[in-house]
């Protein structure tokens, strides 16, 4: 397997969310798809919809991107704080790690500060202020 990445489902604030993870991992999106661009006869996109993310990608690191989109207003509201799975960021550094660790976590919560575990890593776990769930891990092993 060459690489997992992760897809996060928005409520209409993909690319606030996407600005504020680029500020943090750095590199430049590579593809930022509207629903006004897949608009057609045939695919009606309301005006309040229309410059609403379809698709949204941030390369991370060497092998990895996080992608994105907005869930449009007529197939409901994604329960952001019932997300059941984590996103994980492995570091090749504790430097890297607190970066990280530090950048995303600013306005969220943090459930598990950065530091030594018992299992030998380097590690900490929050919520960012858009609701997704992280860990940030160093393993001096690897």
């Amino acid at each position: 397997m060459r690489a997992i990445n992760p897809w996060i489902n928005f409520n209409g604030n993909a690319e606030e969310a996407f600005t504020f993870y680029k500020s943090v991992f750095a590199g430049d999106f590579t593809k930022i798809v509207r629903f006004k661009d897949l608009a057609s006869d045939d695919f009606q996109v309301p005006e309040n919809e229309a410059n609403k993310i379809m698709y949204i990608a941030l390369p991370i690191g060497k092998n990895n991107v996080l992608i994105a989109n907005d869930v449009p207003e007529f197939m409901g509201r994604v329960n952001e704080r019932e997300n059941r799975s984590k996103i994980v960021v492995s570091a090749e550094s504790k430097e890297e790690a607190d970066k990280i660790f530090n950048g995303l976590s600013e306005g969220g919560e943090v459930e598990g500060p950065i530091g030594d575990g018992p299992w030998g890593t380097y590690a900490g776990m929050f919520r960012d202020k858009y609701g997704i769930e992280w860990i940030v891990e160093f393993d001096p092993n690897l």
